[in-house]
């Protein structure tokens, strides 16, 4: 056989290595995203992202030189544990809150200028922050007693504190994706967007009081209690007077109407008493002045002659007795 030509090998030489170029650039040319993931094209060589578009999950052709900047698609756990926060009766409470933010994809490339990939530390200070003033509006007994509207308060701060108060497109997305009051999402402006970022789910865990502050509260419920004890004490002692004032006042009136009764009643009477002896004097002057018409006495030594028997014998003290001088004898009127 005849030697192979120096150009043929040269050919076999340039075939091979582009064949082994085209077996090693080929796979790296191909760059992939997960389900769980977003992506902006960026450079190798320069580090260039290019904004124009967010990738989902699959498989894209990039060239060798480009990759996925990967961004998580799916929620982000965050934890934030022993928050110390001040409560309305300025004591000291350890909260622990859990939460579960997604990024938007819709605002992937805002959220890319402003903090790049650094955001996890900020999502966390402003969720903690978003927790510590929210609190203040509580008191001690009710960051214990009221959880559930602890916990949905504290959801809405952290919620609008990373999220801002827009309105999502879908407003059914997901629970709060409109809640009452946000801006609509077609005049809503950077700065009304937070952190670019959504808080679907929120867990209010342990809220820690420190003996200390168990005691300082303990302590302001007996102070508490002391003074509503004795602003009692003082309510009682007013109503008692009030009482006594009041009773005094009423026994004062029932007397007075007593006497008041007691001064008519006597004056009804003696009225009474007077008509009945002007209207007894009356008949009887009538009845005599009839007597002495029917028996034809005119005299009027005889008239009161009679009048005074008449008198002496409505006395029941006095008794009357006939005494005859003369002895009668004779017959007075026939049976």
């Amino acid at each position: 056989m005849g030697e192979v030509p120096v150009y043929g090998k040269a050919i076999i030489v340039v075939s091979a290595i582009a064949i082994l170029l085209i077996c090693i650039l080929v796979p790296m040319s191909f760059s992939y995203l997960e389900y769980y993931e977003y992506g902006f094209i960026r450079q190798k060589s320069t580090g260039t992202v290019v904004l124009d578009k967010v990738y989902t999950a699959g498989r894209l052709f990039t060239g060798p030189d480009f990759e996925f900047k990967v961004f998580p698609a799916d929620a982000q756990q965050v934890e934030l544990s022993d928050i110390t926060v001040f409560t309305a009766d300025k004591l000291e409470v350890g909260v622990t809150v859990y939460f579960q933010y997604f990024l938007r994809v819709e605002d992937l490339q805002l959220l890319h200028a402003a903090y790049d990939i650094y955001y996890e530390d900020l999502m966390k200070s402003s969720a903690t922050d978003a927790v510590k003033g929210a609190t203040t509006t509580f008191n001690t007994k009710q960051m214990i007693t009221d959880r559930r509207v602890l916990e949905e308060t504290l959801y809405t701060a952290v919620r609008e504190r990373l999220g801002g108060t827009c309105c999502r497109k879908d407003c059914t997305a997901f629970v709060n994706a409109c809640s009452v009051g946000c801006k609509p999402y077609s005049t809503c402006e950077t700065v009304d967007k937070g952190l670019f970022a959504d808080v679907k789910y929120f867990q209010l865990g342990n809220v820690a009081i420190s003996n200390t502050v168990k005691e300082r509260y303990m302590q302001s419920l007996i102070l508490m209690e002391e003074a509503e004890a004795e602003l009692l004490k003082q309510e009682a002692q007013v109503v008692r007077k009030n009482t006594t004032a009041i009773v005094q006042r009423t026994e004062n009136e029932a007397e007075e109407i007593l006497q008041q009764g007691t001064v008519e009643a006597a004056y009804i009477h003696s009225v009474a008493n007077a008509n009945y002896t002007a209207i007894i004097e009356s008949a009887r002057s009538e009845g005599l002045k009839a007597v002495f018409n029917r028996l034809g006495v005119s005299s009027q030594q005889y008239k009161s002659s009679f009048d005074y028997l008449r008198t002496l014998r409505g006395l029941t003290h006095v008794h009357l007795t006939v005494d005859f001088q003369q002895l009668i004898a004779g017959n007075f009127g026939s049976n």
